[in-house]
């Protein structure tokens, strides 16, 4: 664990015909802790936290603060259309969708007529 106190969010990154998925678990965070930064094609996903915990004892009383942060920065593609990327968090995972330039998805198959 390093000394930030809280450990690097397990990070999944699955692609398919459309879009790029980021899913970040991080349990514990809020959607307000985090903050998602995309400049010159560099996504980068951070969260920071304050946690307080205090233990109250008959002689005296203990305060403990401990700071939890993380910052993780992927390259994107250059197939990937920056103005449409989406996220959502939800159950402790954040998810972040990005979408493919129309350009960049598989065409169907086409039969060509021949005259």
């Amino acid at each position: 664990n390093d000394q930030t106190g809280i450990s690097m969010p397990a990070v999944n990154i699955v692609e398919n015909a459309d879009a790029f998925k980021i899913e970040v678990a991080a349990p514990g965070l809020e959607k307000n802790d985090f903050k998602i930064d995309l400049e010159n094609n560099m996504l980068t996903i951070s969260a920071e936290k304050e946690q307080n915990n205090e233990e109250k004892d008959l002689k005296y009383m203990r305060r403990e603060f401990s700071y939890s942060s993380f910052k993780r920065s992927f390259s994107l593609p250059l197939t990937v259309d920056g103005e449409k990327i989406e996220a959502v968090h939800k159950d402790g995972v954040l998810l972040i969708t990005l979408p493919k330039r129309e350009e960049a998805r598989p065409k169907p198959a086409k039969q060509i007529a021949i005259s």
